[in-house]
């Protein structure tokens, strides 16, 4: 089982990624467009990660809203189909 400090600093990761794409989890779950456990299992995809800090250097150094994730992130398809769903509405 995960610690609690990396499943916090993994969902940070995921929300950071999401917004830096221009998608609200929150928002994304309200609307149907994720379930809860999908997000549950982001944050555990992302614990996986052998290079979380390659993604926190990656966001840090994003300047514009990205148009897609990098190619390293274990979450990259769920995150893409997101930010389909949001350019539909």
């Amino acid at each position: 089982m995960q610690g609690r400090a990396t499943l916090k600093r993994h969902a940070a990761l995921v929300d950071r990624m999401a917004t830096a794409l221009g998608v609200d989890l929150e928002e994304a779950t309200l609307r149907g467009e994720m379930a809860f456990d999908d997000l549950a299992d982001a944050v555990l995809r992302c614990t996986g990660c052998a290079a979380p800090c390659a993604c926190d250097r990656w966001l840090d150094a994003l300047q514009v809203p990205a148009d897609a994730p990098p190619d390293f992130c274990r979450n990259a398809p769920l995150l893409t189909g997101l930010v389909a769903a949001a350019h539909r509405r």
